[in-house]
């Protein structure tokens, strides 16, 4: 019977040891606490993504890339598929001005689209249009993109529908995957989802979706546990906004809800309201009801103390930033693997099969 006993203790408090660790965030900790807790790990996270070749490359913009979009046209992954080298042919030019010169040569075959180029091409896209050098860092494709999910369906700019689904590797080694999801049926009615996963188990989740109302989000996560969720409710369409009607914000177990109808501002703490506690939001003139872009928190502790919230995560904010600006302007699917997927495909269908 003692012996029943222990090895029950023993069982109840292996099962109490494994509940406590399901939990990212400790319960037991005031709001302030919690803050300051949580905003350590959104700042841990910030400075491990900024010094990753992930962020590098969801980053590219500017100078670093080709501006425009390219062709009026619908690929699908079927049409492209296959492993390819970049191998630019410098002895063949197009006949039509927009269609790019042949910068890869098909190797293999595969079901997915499996893209060898030089890491100095791919983080310095402005190469891709700039290909014949004696540089010996353009001999080595030692950076691959691996689409397992690829289309690009469109007429006019109110109508298009763009999925990709990628994984990227420099030297052989995983550096991030992006999971991208685009539609339009009509201007005022839009929507698009894009992840990016970085190999640490960081990752950002962007969400944009207009009609009737407008709604956009940006999630920093840690192995799907969120960090840091902003979220944006506003009344009318993207260009027509009428108010906000809701804006949330999750800092780990700490959430803060403004809404309409309701005359404070609220903060849950483990999902249960806190009444000690207070925020007020402060918005500049250009401000977007994001703390990426001119908003800001004034936070009011159980304690009394205060402390805005941009003092709190202002290692983080620039990073985050940079990749919530990035995520929401598809800049690296639109320009860099669009344009190797369009080059490849009037190359293969376009010109070479052209009677």
């Amino acid at each position: 019977m003692r012996i029943m006993k222990k090895n029950i203790l023993t069982i109840t408090a292996v099962i109490g040891l494994i509940l406590s660790g399901c939990s990212k965030f400790e319960t037991n900790l005031s709001f302030k606490q919690s803050v300051e807790k949580n905003v350590a790990k959104i700042n841990d996270a910030a400075a491990t993504i900024a010094s990753s070749n992930g962020y590098q490359l969801i980053t590219l913009s500017g100078d670093q890339a080709k501006s425009e979009t390219g062709y009026a046209d619908s690929i699908k992954l079927d049409l492209i598929a296959g492993i390819y080298d970049y191998a630019p042919d410098t002895l063949f030019i197009p006949r039509m001005s927009c269609i790019p010169y042949k910068l890869f040569k098909k190797t293999g075959t595969s079901d997915k689209l499996i893209i060898n180029m030089p890491q100095k091409v791919i983080f310095h896209p402005k190469y891709l249009f700039n290909f014949y050098h004696a540089d010996s860092a353009y001999n080595h494709n030692n950076f691959t993109i691996t689409a397992n999910d690829y289309h690009n369906y469109y007429t006019f700019a109110d109508l298009f529908d763009y999925k990709l689904a990628a994984g990227f590797t420099l030297k052989k080694e995983d550096i991030g995957s992006l999971d991208l999801v685009s539609k339009a049926n009509r201007f005022t009615n839009r929507s698009y989802s894009s992840k990016f996963t970085f190999p640490k188990g960081y990752s950002i989740d962007v969400e944009f979706a207009t009609g009737d109302t407008t709604t956009s989000s940006f999630a920093l996560a840690e192995d799907n546990s969120v960090l840091l969720k902003e979220t944006n409710i506003f009344i009318g369409t993207e260009f027509n906004r009428m108010g906000e009607r809701q804006y949330l914000l999750t800092i780990g177990n700490v959430e803060i809800k403004k809404s309409t109808g309701i005359d404070s501002i609220q903060v849950f703490l483990n999902d249960v309201l806190q009444k000690a506690a207070a925020v007020k939001i402060i918005d500049s003139a250009a401000s977007t009801g994001s703390i990426f872009h001119h908003r800001d928190l004034k936070l009011t502790f159980d304690d009394g103390t205060t402390t805005n919230l941009s003092n709190l995560i202002h290692p983080a904010l620039s990073t985050l930033r940079s990749l919530t600006d990035s995520m929401n302007s598809m800049y690296f699917a639109k320009n860099i693997v669009d344009y190797i997927a369009y080059d490849i495909y009037y190359h293969q269908y376009k010109i070479n099969f052209r009677p």
